[in-house]
């Protein structure tokens, strides 16, 4: 080639490379979300049906993912893989949980945040032995009956949903800091990090993020009111989209001042400064003190059998007690009535009507129980013990449903995460803002909603669970954990308000006694019944199989999608002969991100 058409060829190919990209071709990647309320037509390919697995269960949403190094499921996959990189840099259990949880406080805020609650179970693998925490926070030191009626709410109307009468302190941080300090190898300057870097550089609201986003805007009506949460979540008045990114420098400056200065930061410190002064503002009573009094604490475990594994929750302000409750109801009760569940299998009403009635059974002592223990005694050995649940037995009528008393259904905006390492620590860990962007209100500066937990205390004078000043409402969001002869064997959870006490039920129910794979499990057709209306929702394919077989017994039966089943992921440890690995399961009905190395 000669100099001419050798410096031809190189000014071609610089014109090429510096030309500018042609437009894509927007016509052919316009990518439906498949969703009627998004106001867009509804393209042909929302009409497919859906393909098989090449093996196994063919409705199965994917593969557990195995590994042997470390594993992280949660229910965004950003956060997963935060998780996962913090394990990859040398973290354990505790450190990938933190981090997971940092990242779902930017990436799923509806759900969950620092201006929550968490609550724990950990398998510290150097002690042998489980630990557990509750991070749940106090009410205000206002927090009366008497300020309620003044303003306007009583017995008979009960809390308020949303607004800054609902705020409590925010537990999540000092849950955070203990758990690290108590078991974790990193502080806060590390496992924040990629929290951090997703809130200043952005992220793509994923498709079912921002039709929850979206949801909630017109269902939070103090969202609509707070000039803060409007600027932060939804500025200049358009609502989240899919794709559309999505940055929150506030929260980012929030978490580099834990970097900075810790937990201390939030409970004393400049947030602490900011918080009270947003409540001051909205006529709140939250006061310096209560926020730099506060500190999580740590729990013993509640534990049960069934079938030969040990099931654990936490104790009570929590709802963890009505799990073992009903696992409990289910060993005495279901042969005493003649039946197997393993033989009657979930094609068979049988099978769900003891589900269901039993759920009802344990669900009517929790309303009646449940409350903050430094208030109130809850008689937790008589409500987990073999003999009480033999007593109810009598209480199931294998034709008829029953009509339990009328009782408040639990909301709840939540994200659980598990994660395990390397060494053997297991972590079960949950947290939430409570209803969707908690109760409305954001933190002028910081990027953080807080929580509306206080719209679960009573009002009722004979309640347990009645509002005081510093006294912890009923919780709903439960970790769990399953050992075996001793062994770490399961964690798990499932989130969604009333949902967590009957989903840990069921999902434990479909690996133990049907034999399904964690993935599976997760997968499987659920129910949610409501003890408010006594209404059984069947997610769609289960109402159409049995739902008129139900119905016929009284059930008030009502079709309904994967949004109100929860969503629930788990991490099993497997030992074999050449080697320990895990394996780990995540909802299809979140975003659902197992990782593993």
């Amino acid at each position: 080639m000669n100099s001419f058409n050798a410096r031809a060829c190189v000014l071609a190919t610089l014109a090429l490379l510096l030309a500018p990209a042609p437009a894509p071709a927007q016509s052919a990647l316009v990518l439906s979300t498949c969703n009627a309320q998004s106001g867009t037509p509804l393209p042909p390919a929302c009409s497919a049906v859906r393909g098989d697995r090449a093996e196994g269960w063919l409705a199965q949403s994917r593969a557990e993912v195995m590994a042997r190094n470390g594993v992280v499921s949660t229910s965004h996959p950003l956060a997963a893989q935060a998780g996962l990189r913090i394990l990859q840099q040398g973290g354990n259990a505790v450190d990938a949980a933190v981090a997971a949880a940092a990242v779902l406080n930017v990436v799923e805020p509806q759900s969950a945040g620092i201006g929550g609650d968490m609550f724990a179970i950990v398998y510290v693998a150097k002690e042998h032995r489980l630990i557990g925490i509750n991070a749940s926070g106090w009410s205000p030191t206002g927090a009366t009956p008497a300020r309620l009626k003044a303003q306007g709410y009583d017995a008979a109307s009960g809390m308020p949903e949303f607004g800054i009468l609902t705020v409590d302190v925010p537990g999540a941080v000092d849950g955070w800091d203990q758990l690290l300090r108590r078991a974790g190898t990193m502080d806060f300057r590390k496992v924040l990090q990629p929290a951090v870097e997703l809130a200043e550089q952005g992220f793509p609201w994923s498709q079912r993020v921002a039709a929850e986003m979206a949801d909630t805007y017109t269902y939070n009506k103090q969202v609509r009111a707070d000039p803060d949460t409007l600027d932060t979540y939804y500025p200049h008045g358009a609502l989240p989209a899919p794709g559309v990114i999505f940055r929150n420098p506030g929260l980012a400056r929030a978490f580099r001042a834990l970097q900075k200065h810790g937990r201390d930061a939030f409970y004393q410190g400049e947030i602490a400064r900011a918080i009270v002064a947003k409540s001051n503002a909205l006529g709140g009573t939250l006061t310096a003190a209560d926020l730099a009094d506060f500190h999580a604490e740590w729990v013993t475990p509640l534990s049960t059998s069934y079938h030969g594994f040990d099931v654990y929750e936490l104790p009570p302000n929590g709802q963890g007690f009505a799990v073992l409750e009903e696992l409990n109801l289910l060993e005495a009760c279901v042969p005493r009535l003649g039946f197997e569940l393993a033989k009657l299998g979930p094609a068979s009403p049988d099978y769900w009507h003891l589900l269901v009635e039993t759920k009802k059974i344990a669900f009517a002592d929790l309303d009646r129980y449940n409350a903050d223990p430094r208030f109130a005694r809850v008689p937790i050995e008589k409500l987990i013990s073999k003999d009480y649940a033999a007593a109810q037995c009598a209480r199931i009528d294998m034709a008829h449903a029953s009509a339990p008393a009328s009782q408040p259904q639990q909301q709840g905006g939540t994200v659980y995460i598990t994660a395990a390492d390397r060494w053997g620590n297991m972590v079960s860990f949950i947290y939430s803002v409570y209803d969707a962007l908690g109760s409305g209100i954001t933190v002028p500066g910081y990027g953080f909603v807080l929580q509306d937990r206080g719209a679960l205390f009573s009002l009722d004078p004979a309640s347990p669970n009645l509002i005081a000043p510093r006294k912890r409402p009923f919780h709903t969001i439960i970790p769990a954990f399953v050992m075996k002869d001793g062994q770490p064997l399961l964690a798990f959870g499932l989130m969604g308000g009333s949902m967590q006490a009957q989903g840990h039920m069921q999902v434990l129910v479909d690996m133990i006694d049907l034999g399904a794979n964690l993935q599976l499990a997760g997968d499987a057709a659920r129910f949610n019944h409501s003890q408010d209306n006594n209404t059984l929702e069947l997610e769609s394919q289960l109402y159409d199989l049995l739902g008129a077989q139900l119905a016929a017994r009284g059930h008030k039966v009502r079709k309904a999608n994967g949004d109100d089943m929860g969503g629930f992921q788990a991490i099993l440890h497997a030992a074999t002969p050449a080697g320990d690995y895990y394996r780990a399961g995540s909802d299809h009905r979140k975003d659902g991100g197992a990782v593993g190395w």
